[in-house]
């Protein structure tokens, strides 16, 4: 009877060391698994989302400013426009 618990025993402690041993080879497989995708995305030329955010908003910026500068240009042109007319008209 001593000799059963004593396998049972011996039993249990391989197979816990057996899962231990497989719960290293997950965590060994993760990171290397991470580490590949890492690789793989730094040679992608990716940018972050931060980045991609603040560019996002220089060229919303960007382009409020040129509509802007647009217009000052179309009432410019218009007001030479006038100028001239009123030039031409009055010689």
């Amino acid at each position: 009877m001593q000799t059963e618990n004593r396998f049972f025993d011996d039993l249990a402690r391989l197979a816990g060391g057996a899962m231990g041993a497989v719960a290293g080879l997950r965590a060994e497989f993760e990171s290397l698994m991470r580490q590949q995708v890492d690789r793989m995305i730094a040679g992608m030329d990716l940018v972050r989302r931060e980045e991609f955010d603040a560019v996002q908003a220089m060229a919303a910026k960007a382009r409020l400013e040129q509509e802007a500068l647009a217009k000052r240009v179309a009432v410019l042109e218009a007001n030479l426009d006038r100028s001239r007319r009123e030039t031409t008209d009055g010689s």
